[in-house]
C-alpha cells in the first residue's frame, strides 16, 4: 500500500480579529495528482472568486474520495489565553497536531508537509514531531518555509483554511452590522472597526485583546490597560502604573 500524504498550513496568524484556522488534508498517494486538475496551489496566488472555486473542488472530491480532513478554528480567547504564558508558535505546533490527528488518525505512516510558522524551520518540525509522540513515528516529517507553493497538498490545505476563515469573517460583519475589512491591523477597515469594538464596557469577544492594536485602541478610549481574560472565560483588569502611586 502506497503511503498517504498529508498537507498542513494556516489562515489568520496576524489579524487583530477574528480565529486562527488550521487545515490538515490527506490523500492517498495516487490521488495527489487530482489536486494538480482541480487547480490547487498557494491560496495567496488565487483571487478570491477562484480561490472559491478550488476551494468547493477540493472539498467535493474530498467527500466523493473519503480524504482525512481536519479544520481547526481557533478561537480569539484562546489566542489571549495562550497569550499570558506561551506564543504563538507554541499554539500553532498545538493547532497543528489537533488538525493532523482530526484527519488521519489512525493511519500508522506516510508523508507529512507543513508550513513551518517559526522562524527555525526544523524546530517547528521537531516540536510538532515531540507533540505527535510515538504513534506518528512512522511518518516523515518535512516542515519548511512556504510549503503552501510547492506541495500540491498543502496548497490544498492553505486554500481551505483561508477560505473557511474569509467565511468567518464576512458573517461576523454582518452580525455586527460593520466592514470588519480583513481583519489585518494594517486595513484601515479593520482599524476602525477595532475603535468601535472597543468603546464597550469590555473589548468584543472576536478581538484579540492581547494584540497591540486592540490594547492601544482600548487604552486610547478607556484610559487603562485591556483586560485579561483566561481559558475559563474569566476577566481580570490589569493594573494602570498610576495605581502604585
Amino acid at each position: 500500500m502506497r503511503r498517504p500524504h498529508a498537507g498542513v498550513d494556516e489562515a489568520g496568524r496576524g489579524p487583530a480579529l477574528g480565529p486562527l484556522v488550521v487545515c490538515s488534508l490527506c490523500v492517498p498517494s495516487e490521488d495527489v495528482e487530482l489536486l494538480r486538475g482541480s487547480g490547487a496551489r498557494d491560496s495567496k496566488s488565487l483571487s478570491p472568486s477562484k480561490r472559491e472555486e478550488v476551494y468547493t473542488k477540493i472539498i467535493e472530491e474530498s467527500e466523493n474520495r473519503d480524504w482525512g480532513l481536519g479544520v481547526v478554528v481557533c478561537e480569539p480567547s484562546r489566542i489571549d489565553y495562550n497569550s499570558v504564558n506561551s506564543d504563538l508558535n507554541s499554539l500553532e505546533v498545538n493547532l497543528f497536531a489537533e488538525a493532523l490527528e482530526l484527519s488521519t488518525s489512525p493511519i500508522p505512516n506516510g508523508f507529512l508537509k507543513v508550513d513551518a510558522c517559526d522562524v527555525d524551520e526544523e524546530r517547528f518540525g521537531s516540536r510538532l514531531s515531540n507533540v505527535l509522540g510515538e504513534k506518528w513515528g512512522g511518518w516523515d516529517i518535512d516542515s519548511r518555509h512556504g510549503m503552501d507553493s510547492r506541495d500540491v497538498v498543502t496548497s490544498a490545505a492553505s486554500i481551505i483554511a483561508k477560505v473557511e476563515r474569509d467565511s468567518i469573517i464576512h458573517k461576523l460583519s454582518e452580525e455586527l452590522g460593520i466592514d470588519v475589512g480583513s481583519g489585518y491591523p494594517s486595513d484601515q477597515k479593520t482599524r476602525r472597526a477595532v475603535s468601535e469594538l472597543v468603546s464597550g464596557e469590555l473589548p468584543h469577544e472576536c478581538l484579540r485583546w492581547s494584540w497591540k492594536t486592540v490594547s492601544k485602541a482600548w487604552t486610547e478610549i478607556h484610559g487603562t490597560p485591556v483586560p485579561l481574560r483566561s481559558g475559563d472565560g474569566k476577566i481580570a483588569s490589569q493594573s494602570s502604573l498610576g495605581d502604585w502611586g
